[in-house]
């Protein structure tokens, strides 16, 4: 069985005035909503059990789903209405939702892309990040094994990292440095160690912390085409991206 999870509670805030009478997730491109596409490909990769989180405007997106037919897709609603999580805090929350014998595949609602998400269910790693040497001011670092050993705001220069040799090792070239797609595959090798954690957290901070125990990899999809539908001058965009593909 394959099984994913949307990241569909965001606040949309940079799509005001569309998400102040609706989620982000329900924002029409193409004719459709941003959750029908990502819908849509998670049954085209094979996904039988899908995980929704809400948390704003939480009843329109469970009553958009009650009446949307999807007949091969086992889909379950995490509710965060009380509270937003966060990435991290969000996957911990879901967790008795899943079968905690099989990976999950994590997407957020607002990433349109041509990504081989399938692809993603080969590896052995603990988690399999899909990333791409993409204009970003905020980059993973990985090692020659493609295996995460930090994070780098390029503006600043601030890194973050468990090893105390990931800075010297930046500064010498020695090290790739990949733009995040927001799509990563979670194995459930990583779900005990979230019980230590609060009940928000942001994912990054997850796996920078467990980079040095646990194997955080990466996987480069070097065709990947990727739009984040964030903010209201790129709903234009998504309709191009959406008819192109």
């Amino acid at each position: 069985m394959k099984q994913a999870m949307i990241f569909a509670a965001g606040l949309g805030t940079r799509l005001r005035p569309l998400t102040d009478t609706m989620p982000k997730a329900l924002v029409t491109v193409a004719g459709q909503p941003l959750l029908c596409h990502v819908l849509q490909k998670m049954s085209m990769a094979g996904i039988t059990r899908l995980v929704v989180n809400v948390h704003h405007f939480a009843n329109q997106i469970i009553e958009f789903l009650n009446i949307t037919e999807y007949p091969d897709l086992d889909i379950r609603i995490s509710d965060e209405s009380e509270m937003l999580l966060e990435t991290g805090g969000g996957i911990k929350k879901a967790r008795p939702l899943f079968d905690e014998n099989e990976p999950v595949l994590i997407h957020n609602v607002d990433i349109l892309s041509n990504a081989q998400v399938d692809t993603l269910y080969n590896s052995r790693a603990d988690a399999t990040l899909l990333v791409s040497d993409r204009p970003s001011s905020r980059r993973l670092l990985f090692n020659d094994d493609m295996l995460l050993v930090g994070w780098k705001n390029m503006t600043t220069g601030e890194i973050r990292s468990p090893h105390p040799w990931v800075k010297g090792a930046d500064e010498n070239n020695q090290l790739q440095r990949l733009a995040f797609s927001g799509i990563h595959l979670l194995s459930p090798s990583l779900f005990p160690i979230m019980d230590e954690w609060p009940e928000r957290f942001p994912i990054i901070d997850f796996y920078l912390s467990t980079c040095a125990t646990h194997k955080i990899k990466a996987v480069v999809q070097q065709d990947l085409r990727l739009l984040d539908v964030g903010k209201i001058d790129s709903l234009t965009q998504a309709e191009q991206f959406i008819m192109s593909n």
